[in-house]
């Protein structure tokens, strides 16, 4: 995870606001050009709720262009290309709240059965990254909120995963991250 600078958040967010705001609006922006911190290579999800539902997520699991780039891009993905939702209207961005988890380097999480996985989950803390041929779901720790119980949690990634309910294969590659999030106020 990159080092974050100090007010991160509030910068981040703005990043991510502008960001979708410039998909209407083509132009320079204002976004923190001079906090060197945002060069540094870093992987984020921006997730956009309105009235505490979800309207798009979007992200990167790994660092492969400046924090700031990878934001930018994540939100107007978010905003514009989740294909779970129409593309985000005009009027609808004052009334959509952004957040932008910013992730740590995803590491292969070794397990010995799905027994075994779930007991090693930590609730709130683990980002998932689940892997089996084509097949490739993740789940942010902030997921946990809805699925607090581990195996529903490991269950509801399977499924978004495009995997069968019930399936379970221990060949399966699983790997965990952790985030710093940050919401608009």
């Amino acid at each position: 995870m990159p080092e974050l600078g100090p007010g991160a958040g509030p910068v981040l967010c703005r990043i991510a606001r502008e960001a979708i705001a410039g998909w209407w609006d083509p132009g320079p922006r204002g976004h923190a050009a001079d906090a060197s911190w945002l060069d540094a290579p870093g992987a984020a999800f921006v997730t956009l709720t309105q009235h505490g539902a979800l309207r798009g997520c979007i992200g990167s699991l790994e660092a492969r262009r400046p924090l700031r780039e990878d934001v930018a891009a994540n939100a107007v993905n978010a905003a514009f290309r989740d294909p779970r939702f129409p593309p985000l209207a005009r009027d609808e961005l004052d009334r959509t709240r952004i957040e932008v988890s910013v992730l740590s380097a995803p590491e292969p999480f070794p397990y010995s059965s799905r027994a075994d996985l779930v007991a090693r989950l930590r609730p709130g803390v683990d980002g998932l990254i689940l892997e089996h041929g084509h097949h490739r779901g993740t789940f942010l720790p902030q997921v946990w909120e809805q699925l607090s119980d581990p195996s529903a949690f490991l269950a509801h990634l399977v499924r978004k995963a495009g995997l069968p309910d019930g399936w379970w294969d221990d060949t399966a590659r699983i790997s965990r991250y952790t985030v710093t999030a940050f919401e608009e106020p």
